[in-house]
């Protein structure tokens, strides 16, 4: 009786949220779009993660705030802005934003380009660290509050390590890998960073510092020795920070409104916000030369296309996604847009080949993100051009397996196996013991041919021998720029570039204006309801949810949950990045 009741209790709930979920989402169908009042001032808030892809749009507004816009949306929100007649300003309220340098340098150029139309373009800032700040930087005037501090400080990279935690729990993680930098699954199976790990990091840290100083210095008139003096002192208070020219007023967000009404000379500012703002219609849309504008972001798995695909790149979905857009003859051409560190061989190689098809249908041009590497890198090679940011983490030419033998840690809990197997290599995935030297062998045989065909795609791509493509392999990470200079991309620039490189290809004038197609386009709730994951999704979670019980180390769980363990999980060999660079 009573399991009859909560069934009754809980299909009520289940039906009610239904009808709100609908309520609401009808609600949407039949609202107006926003529009935009002549004087108005578009003010864009930058929180959170900026994802490439749409995320889901829930019509919900008691759940909280609104998604977050696209990468794609800045883009196009401040070109739009630009030469609307309606829009007298911007101002941009960047916070807490988590974002990777490459986004970070995507943005701040448009910002540039906005600025080109002689509209100002204010940023407020609310307790920034060096990310904030260096977006900022390129605004035509920088506001803090009067209590508040600047966290311009310089750089830092720091990796953790769970070989002791892991000793204590009695896991041993045996790793195997081809390319001395692919060190990846090194935070299991050692306490310190290896020596080629340090001497890639010094480069990633020397990069990334020298484009921070010479950006801010140019964004703030000042020299360069300058600059790196005043950040040794850092962190600053709001007004040792306006001393020193790194801000230009110290006020508060009303009163900095109240500066630029007077500044456009208006009686009141009509502000009109980034979510309203890019669901304007473009009426000019429908008539423009059409352009598909591809995303693959996240780490790759193999799915199919009934899952929601939120926690990555699936290998199915994405080649469905590329075979669809192969068969529109509307569009006229494609630029793949690659945010991935990596992950699975086998759904890599998929990706791969789908986008060696699409590129002999319509002409393509990749554009990188944050990061293109391992996998992401290996998806690129189609031997069309390939654009970069200075800051795009690249490369990672290599392979890896890595599987835990918790023998161990079973021995402490109480709990023994037991096998019968018939074949030589039976118990090579077997979680319970460490490799033996003959398996350990078979599994280096996979990862070296895995490796040569890595290597071998990307000398055939970009147009060199085997030999001029190894030694830039070896599993290294190498910058955007970097990697330009090793003829691994081949321009530097971010969507403008893109659009640039790609018009040349489809022969569409430069003077012609384009329209930028998004797929995966945006998602409804009703899209995320009907969307399930698929079981092996849920069962990595679940095995994440067996392994992370009784760790009480937030660290370790906040590691383990990374979408690195839902890759791991389905075992294979793997084409992953070996540390994600997370800028705080």
């Amino acid at each position: 009786m009573g399991k009859f009741l909560l069934g009754i209790i809980t299909g009520a709930i289940l039906i009610v949220l239904v009808g709100v979920v609908g309520f609401f989402a009808i609600a949407s169908l039949k609202s107006k779009p926003p529009t935009v009042a002549d004087g108005s001032t578009l003010v864009i808030h930058l929180s959170g993660d900026i994802p490439e892809r749409p995320p889901v749009e829930i019509p919900l507004p008691f759940l909280g705030d609104r998604p977050s816009v696209t990468v794609l949306n800045v883009w196009s929100m401040l070109r739009r802005a630009a030469a609307d007649a309606r829009i007298k300003a911007v101002v941009l309220e960047p916070e807490g934003a988590q974002i990777g340098w490459a986004k970070m340098q995507e943005i701040r150029a448009d910002i540039e380009t906005f600025r080109k139309s002689g509209k100002p373009i204010y940023a407020f800032l609310k307790a920034p660290t060096t990310r904030e700040y260096y977006i900022a930087s390129a605004c035509t005037k920088i506001y803090m509050g009067p209590v508040d501090t600047l966290g311009l400080k310089g750089l830092r990279l720091e990796l953790t390590y769970f070989k002791n935690t892991f000793d204590k729990l009695g896991i041993q993680m045996e790793v195997e890998h081809a390319g001395q930098y692919k060190d990846y699954g090194d935070m299991y199976t050692r306490t310190s960073m290896s020596t080629e790990t340090k001497e890639v990091l010094n480069g990633i840290a020397d990069n990334v510092y020298g484009d921070l100083i010479s950006t801010v210095a140019k964004g703030r008139n000042k020299e360069l020795t300058a600059l790196r003096a005043i950040i040794d002192q850092g962190p600053w208070l709001s007004a040792q920070a306006k001393q020193h020219g790194l801000v230009d007023e110290l006020k508060y967000e009303d009163e900095m409104f109240a500066d630029l009404k007077k500044f456009l000379k208006q009686t009141e500012i009509k502000k009109v916000s980034e979510h309203d703002y890019v669901n304007v219609p473009d009426a000019s849309a429908a008539s423009l030369d059409r352009i598909a504008w591809v995303v693959g972001e996240g780490s790759i798995t193999r799915g199919d296309a009934d899952s929601d695909g939120a926690d990555g790149l699936q290998s199915e979905q994405f080649v469905k996604t590329l075979a669809k857009i192969g068969a529109d003859s509307t569009l006229k051409a494609v630029i793949v847009r690659i945010d991935s560190p990596g992950g699975e061989v086998t759904a890599s190689d998929q990706m791969w080949a789908a986008m060696n098809q699409l590129s002999k249908k319509k002409p393509m041009v990749i554009s990188m993100s944050d990061a293109a590497a391992s996998g992401g890198y290996y998806m690129a090679m189609t031997g069309d051009t390939i654009v970069a940011y200075p800051g795009t983490q690249t490369g990672s030419i290599g392979v890896v397996v890595a599987k835990p033998a918790i023998k161990g840690l079973y021995d402490k809990i109480g709990i023994t196996k037991d096998f019968i197997t018939r074949g030589r290599y039976a118990m090579l995935e077997s979680e319970y013991q460490p490799l033996t030297p003959d398996n350990r062998a078979k599994l280096r045989e996979g990862i070296d041919a895995s490796y040569v065909d890595f290597v071998k795609k990307v000398a055939d791509a970009r147009k060199k021998t085997f030999a001029g493509i190894e030694p830039l392999a070896q599993g290294r990470v190498w910058m955007g720029d970097q990697a330009k200079a090793n003829g691994l991309v081949d321009e530097l620039g971010g969507i403008d570039k893109a659009i640039e490189l790609v018009r040349k290809k489809a022969g569409i004038p430069a003077t012609a204006k384009v329209h930028l197609v998004p797929y995966p386009g945006k998602r409804s709730l009703l899209d995320f309801f009907l969307r399930s994951s698929s079981s092996s999704d849920q069962d990595a979670r679940k095995q994440a949810g067996a392994l992370l019980s009784g760790v009480g180390v937030d660290e370790l769980k906040t590691a383990l949950k990374d979408a690195r363990l839902r890759v791991w999980t389905k075992g294979g060999m793997l084409k992953m990045m070996p540390f994600a660079l997370e800028f705080r």
